[in-house]
């Protein structure tokens, strides 16, 4: 029967087809109030398109995970727990500069109430250094630090303390600063150790450039650091840079070792050991020749370090870096021994030297050898007439 809800009339049914796809696309735009009925208050279920409403929150959910993410600062880190080692630079009170080097100065100083030497190293105000550099230097410090704050020996130069910088790091000084403190950059570093008022042994050697010193004298020297160097190898330390520069005097004129920039812990493997250091004339064969080397570069050391006491005379003065490195590694050069050298002491000098770093003895034995030596007898440079001029037979220095 037309007209039925069975079945509609044509008219009707075409109406309620465009209906349909009008309110289809209409909630596929998402426009407000689409798939309403004219009132509002209800909506008609079989005009929508369940496909077309899922695509379209597809792509909104899309349009929200595609936004970036806030960028969120990381927090800057707390710092760490002060080192054991770590002072406060105020504490310090600077007074005259004693050294100078290329990356800072050393100055005579008081701390706690006690005389103090101050290594202050200054590697330039931030901009005129790159980030990489500082750090670099930084490190080598805390290597440094490291290494010397565990040490306790005799004939090793008191380590007291040392502060890695901050922003406010200004020394109190007697000396510089209108307002009393020394200003240093922000990267500076300072390391405190006990003061020796009789400066290094290369000094105390220029001044008795002429007048020589006593065959006693000399082994006595020679077995302070000796004995501060077998000290450093039994707890496998190789200091590396070994020369009498780096060592310093008491009053008393005991010999300890200082400056342990270039020292570090023996590797176990002496392949992880290579690189250039220490100082020319000084410098083992293996180390001028590029290869891996081991404590025995120290032995080698003491042996130039012997001699020079022995003579108080500097080796090579004629040669130049190139011509000594290639003398010293294909050459087998070495300084010239006096004539008037006892046998005992030339002996473990060519020991420490040889070129063979096997052949070198330990310095637990070179102490050894030195302890064994007669000084009652004489033998130093100083001649039985007791002339100013010292051993006739070692006059201007002349390389073999």
């Amino acid at each position: 029967m037309e007209g039925t809800s069975e079945n509609p009339p044509s008219g009707e049914t075409e109406k309620t087809e465009k209906e349909k796809e009008s309110h289809s696309k209409e909630l596929a735009g998402g426009g407000e109030g689409k798939g309403l009925n004219k009132t509002g208050s209800m909506v008609r279920a079989d005009l929508v398109n369940l496909a077309d409403i899922d695509a379209a929150l597809e792509r909104h959910l899309q349009r929200g995970y595609s936004r970036p993410a806030p960028v969120v600062e990381p927090a800057a880190e707390p710092p760490g727990p002060p080192q054991e080692w770590e002072i406060n630079p105020r504490e310090i009170t600077l007074k005259n500069v004693i050294a100078r080097g290329t990356f800072g100065t050393v100055h005579k100083g008081v701390y706690n109430g006690q005389d103090v030497a101050v290594k202050l190293l200054e590697w330039g105000e931030e901009n005129t250094m790159k980030k990489a550099e500082v750090t670099y230097y930084r490190n080598q410090f805390r290597q440094e630090v490291a290494v010397w704050h565990k040490l306790d020996h005799p004939n090793v130069t008191s380590f007291i303390g040392a502060s890695m910088g901050n922003s406010d790091l200004r020394i109190p000084s007697v000396v510089d600063g209108d307002d009393g403190f020394h200003h240093v950059p922000n990267n500076a570093c300072c390391v405190v150790v006990e003061y020796l008022a009789g400066g290094t042994l290369k000094d105390y050697l220029i001044r008795n450039r002429r007048r020589k010193l006593s065959y006693k004298v000399v082994i006595q020297v020679a077995l302070d650091v000796a004995r501060g160097l077998a000290y450093l190898h039994s707890q496998k330390i190789a200091h590396r840079d070994v020369k009498t520069e780096n060592m310093l005097l008491d009053k008393q004129r005991t010999v300890k070792i200082a400056d342990f920039g270039v020292a570090r812990v023996e590797a176990s493997n002496p392949k992880d050991m290579t690189g250039d250091t220490g100082t020319p004339g000084y410098m083992a064969p293996e180390i001028l020749d590029g290869k891996p080397y081991n404590k025995k570069c120290d032995v080698y050391s003491f042996g130039i370090c012997l001699w020079e006491i022995y003579c108080c005379d500097m080796p090579y003065l004629d040669l130049s870096f190139a011509d000594m490195t290639s003398a010293v590694v294909h050459h087998n050069l070495r300084p010239e021994v006096p004539r008037c050298c006892p046998h005992a002491l030339a002996d473990i000098m060519r020991k420490c030297w040889d070129a063979n770093p096997d052949k070198r003895p330990a310095m637990s034995e070179v102490v050894q050898m030195l302890e064994a030596i007669d000084t009652s007898k004489g033998g130093g440079m100083i001649p039985t007439d007791a002339q100013p001029r010292g051993c006739f037979c070692f006059g201007k220095h002349k390389g073999p």
